[in-house]
């Protein structure tokens, strides 16, 4: 079962991954060579190959805290129709991992999604005969509204033939996720659009940070002195912490992304923060530590 738990004061927290992969860094980073990867030795074994690929997850959390079952990010989802190969039409066990873990898909109450890619709101729905219908039926979901509202005027330039053919055509699979993913959820009546600070319990609350995607947010749990964050996509890989000027190929805002991984890494720098990569392999969580001038992400 592809699936861990941890504590962080009174909130539980467990991993449900689908998929795992060993990816070369063209696919998916700029200004990074495989000649990079092998300098960072201390990335092997769990973040690296031997050849220089690196290991990266698609997973969600289970996060409860204060009597509240909430799911962060919903990863790719099965029966889906994607442009990237590895992604498309799955049919794999997330659910009954989930069952396995303890959490049915109906125990859980609150459904976050730290940003709109394909990849965090797969499993909102699932496909219930020719109908795409909410796999949490007893949740709120919780969708950022700068996001919400970035997607939404993207969309719409897009019908319109505002945007670059390029740009077009990477719309197009957001355009397909939102039919999918994202649509069938507000028309459930089951969305609520919530600002980038947004308190979700006592214990857990989002905190902006924006470049990836305009609203993008992270996830802040703080118990019993304790404290943790979860990243979404302000970063995707380890290396990203001794090479925070390397981009994602998927950043909206390449620049404001760098700035936030940055502050993110000087604000959590050699303090008592486990950090939670949401594409980061097993282990997953550690601590970000300094390093030379820089940091890196340390699992021991």
């Amino acid at each position: 079962m592809n699936t861990d738990t941890w504590r962080i004061g009174d909130v539980r927290i467990t991993r449900i991954m689908e998929l795992k992969a060993e990816r070369t860094p063209d696919f998916g980073y700029t200004e990074l060579t495989t000649d990079d990867i092998l300098r960072e030795t201390w990335l092997k074994p769990h973040f690296a190959t031997e050849e220089g690929k690196l290991i990266s997850c698609i997973q969600a959390f289970v996060v409860e805290s204060e009597g509240r079952r909430i799911i962060v990010d919903t990863c790719v989802g099965n029966d889906k129709e994607r442009g990237n190969p590895a992604w498309n039409m799955l049919s794999g066990p997330f659910l009954d991992d989930l069952r396995a873990a303890g959490h049915p898909a109906e125990t859980i109450d609150t459904v976050l999604c730290t940003h709109l890619h394909v990849d965090h709101v797969g499993w909102n729905t699932m496909k219930q005969g020719d109908r795409w219908v909410p796999t949490f039926p007893n949740a709120r979901y919780l969708f950022g509204r700068v996001e919400w509202e970035h997607w939404s005027r993207e969309a719409t330039e897009a019908i319109r033939g505002d945007m670059p053919v390029d740009v077009v055509e990477g719309v197009v699979d957001a355009r397909r996720t939102n039919r999918d993913s994202v649509r069938p959820i507000v028309e459930a009546g089951l969305h609520e659009l919530v600002e980038t600070d947004h308190r979700v319990t006592g214990e857990v609350r989002l905190e902006p940070t924006p470049g990836h995607t305009p609203g993008h947010v992270s996830v802040v749990i703080e118990s019993g002195g304790e404290r943790a964050v979860i990243t979404g996509d302000l970063m995707h890989h380890p290396i990203q912490c001794a090479m925070p000027h390397v981009a994602s190929r998927f950043d909206h805002d390449i620049a404001r992304a760098r700035a936030t991984r940055e502050d993110f890494l000087r604000r959590y720098a050699d303090g008592p923060v486990t950090v939670f990569g949401t594409h980061f392999a097993p282990p997953t969580a550690g601590r970000v530590i300094s390093h030379d001038g820089g940091w890196r992400f340390s699992v021991d």
